[in-house]
């Protein structure tokens, strides 16, 4: 009954955002360093199913924020995701990579499905209502706003968001955050050795 009542809540709670002007699309870095980051998110599936942080216990989550329409970012770093997968081979089942929308108004379930498919099927995207999206976003620290250029259609805006990779451990906690510039190789060796650093991985004394 609980996690009906949350899968309700995340289909019925809607409001949209206001469109806002503001400079261009760019990749800012995550809010202020010393910022605390609490990897938490209560989100949804596109198969209907309701998700949350410790839904991967003894799994690292690969998380990344963005948008279906983003032109380059995304698509950028969903790549660069896929390329991740690939360079852990077999370690790359102790990896949940998620790509979390902070447009929920246009990326529906079915066309997040789609869109993540596209670059590799163990990628899980995730939305939620605008509320429980934004409620993500603040815990990771990541800020996105809406720019709608003049004379756009008002569907047709582009969204500024904080852009990278977010590495959260087996116990549920943020680990790091990697920028948008860091290379697939770079993410792929830290993330074999900190596998290699959980007890189930090291070699018997």
């Amino acid at each position: 009954m609980r996690r009906l009542g949350l899968w309700l809540f995340l289909v019925c709670a809607a409001a949209t955002p206001n469109l806002v002007a503001a400079e261009p699309p760019s990749a800012p870095a995550p809010q202020e360093a010393d910022a605390v980051i609490v990897p938490r998110y209560l989100l949804q599936s596109p198969d209907g199913r309701v998700v949350t942080d410790s839904d991967f216990p003894g799994r690292f989550q690969l998380i990344t924020f963005g948008y279906t329409w983003c032109p380059d970012i995304c698509p950028t770093t969903l790549a660069a995701m896929t390329q991740v997968l690939g360079l852990l081979g077999e370690q790359a089942a102790q990896v949940q990579p998620i790509f979390i929308t902070v447009d929920p108004e246009r990326d529906t379930l079915t066309v997040l499905h789609r869109y993540a498919e596209y670059f590799d099927a163990r990628i899980l995207p995730l939305t939620g209502s605008p509320e429980l999206v934004r409620a993500a976003a603040d815990h990771f620290r990541v800020t996105y706003k809406k720019y709608l250029e003049p004379g756009k259609a008002a569907d047709q805006y582009s969204v500024d968001h904080t852009a990278g990779m977010f590495l959260v451990g087996p116990d549920d906690q943020f680990v790091t955050h990697f920028g948008y510039s860091v290379a697939p190789a770079t993410i792929a060796a830290r993330l074999k050795s900190l596998i290699a650093e959980q007890p189930a991985n090291k070699p018997a004394p």
